[in-house]
C-alpha cells in the first residue's frame, strides 16, 4: 500500500524499468496486498475490472494474496464502450475462479445527465451533433508548448472530423465523462460494505504518479497494489500470473469514449513503452542526452518529455491532495 505519489520519495520502487524482475516481486506484492486489507480490518477485495491489463494483475494478485473466494472482480459496463469490457471481465473472473457480478451504469449516467451535459458540450464545438455520433477526445502531440484538445466526432455515415476545443467547452465535457468513473466507485463501495471488502484501485506508476484518475473516481481506493509499477512491468506480471491473452496483451484504452482511443492520445502524448524510462529517467535525473538513444528520440524532444511530465505533476497536485482542514 502507497500513500505517497511515487516521485516524491525520490527514485520510484524498483528502479530502472528494464531491471524489474517479475517473480522475484511477486511475493512482495502479495505479502503486501494481504497485510493492507487486513490491517484495515476487512475481509476481501473488491476489484473493478474493464478488460485491461492493471485490472486484471491487481485481481490476480488479490485473489492470490486472499484466496479467489475473498475477491469480487466487479464488472460495470456503460453504452459508450460496449459490452467487450465486460465479457474480458467476466473471462478474467472464470479464469481466476473469484465471484463476480455485472451492473451496467447506464440508467444512473442517463439519470444524472451525463449523456446530456456531454453532448451538450460537443454540440458547443459542433453544431449539428448528434447523440448517435461516435466521439472521443484527443491532445495535441508534445511540443513544449501549451497542449490543445480536440473532439472527434464521426458521423454513422461519415468520416471522423476533428475540431478544437475551447476552454469551458472542454471542461464540460471532462465534467460529464468524469461521472463514469464515479459511478463507478459508488458502486464498488457499496458492494464493499455489503460484504465487509476494501476497494482495490488499480493506477500503475504512470496513471498514479501523472494523474491520470479521476477524484472522487478511479483514483479513489483502499489499496492500491500497482502503484509502484510501470505499465511494461504490470505486462509482465500479467504474463507470470497467467492472465487470458486478451487481457494480458491489451493496449491501453481509456473506456471513456465512444470512438476507439489510446491513453497515450487523450493523455500522456507518448505510448507506455517510451513514457515507462521517460518518468524514471526524468525523475532519476537522467540527463537527455543519455536517455535519447533509449527512447528512440532526440535530445531536444526528451527535454520536452521532461518538461511535460513535471508540469503534469504540478498541475495534477489538486487529484493527490486531501482534505484541508483549517485551524480555528
Amino acid at each position: 500500500m502507497t500513500t505517497d505519489r511515487p516521485h516524491e520519495s525520490g527514485v520510484p520502487a524498483g528502479g530502472d524499468p528494464a531491471d524489474f524482475d517479475a517473480a522475484a516481486s511477486l511475493p512482495g506484492l502479495l505479502e503486501g496486498t494481504a497485510n493492507a486489507v487486513r490491517e484495515l480490518g476487512r475481509r476481501g477485495a473488491v476489484v473493478a475490472v474493464s478488460g485491461g491489463v492493471d485490472s486484471g494483475v491487481c485481481a490476480a494478485i488479490c485473489a492470490r494474496a486472499l484466496g479467489p473466494e475473498r475477491v469480487l472482480c466487479l464488472r460495470l459496463p456503460e453504452r459508450d464502450v460496449g459490452s467487450a469490457s465486460s465479457d474480458l471481465g467476466l473471462e478474467l473472473a472464470q479464469a481466476l475462479g473469484t465471484p463476480t457480478e455485472e451492473q451496467p451504469i447506464t440508467d444512473a449516467l442517463e439519470a444524472l445527465g451525463c449523456y446530456r451535459r456531454r453532448d451538450e458540450a460537443i454540440r458547443s464545438v459542433f453544431e449539428d451533433y448528434e447523440p448517435s455520433w461516435r466521439h472521443k477526445l484527443v491532445r495535441s502531440a508534445p511540443t513544449g508548448g501549451m497542449i490543445v484538445f480536440s473532439v472527434v466526432v464521426q458521423p454513422p455515415d461519415g468520416p471522423e472530423q476533428t475540431r478544437r476545443m475551447p476552454p469551458a467547452a472542454y471542461r464540460a465535457l471532462l465534467a460529464a465523462t468524469n461521472m463514469k468513473q464515479r459511478v463507478r466507485k459508488l458502486l464498488e463501495y457499496s458492494w464493499a460494505d455489503k460484504l465487509g471488502y476494501a476497494v482495490v484501485g488499480t493506477p500503475n506508476l504512470l496513471e498514479f504518479d501523472q494523474g491520470f484518475f479521476v477524484k472522487g473516481g478511479d483514483g479513489l481506493a483502499d489499496v492500491k497494489p500497482i502503484a509502484n509499477l510501470y505499465k511494461g512491468q504490470v505486462y509482465e506480471l500479467a504474463r507470470l500470473l497467467g492472465l487470458p491473452e486478451g487481457i494480458a496483451t491489451r493496449y491501453p484504452t481509456t473506456d471513456t469514449f465512444s470512438l476507439p482511443q489510446t491513453q497515450e492520445e487523450f493523455y500522456f502524448g507518448y505510448p507506455y513503452d517510451r513514457m515507462d524510462p521517460l518518468v524514471w529517467g526524468q525523475t532519476s535525473g537522467v540527463l537527455a542526452a543519455q536517455l535519447a538513444p533509449r527512447v528512440q528520440m532526440s535530445e531536444a524532444e526528451v527535454e520536452v518529455a521532461y518538461g511535460e511530465i513535471e508540469r503534469r505533476r504540478v498541475a495534477t497536485r489538486y487529484l493527490h491532495a486531501s482534505a484541508i482542514v483549517p485551524e480555528p
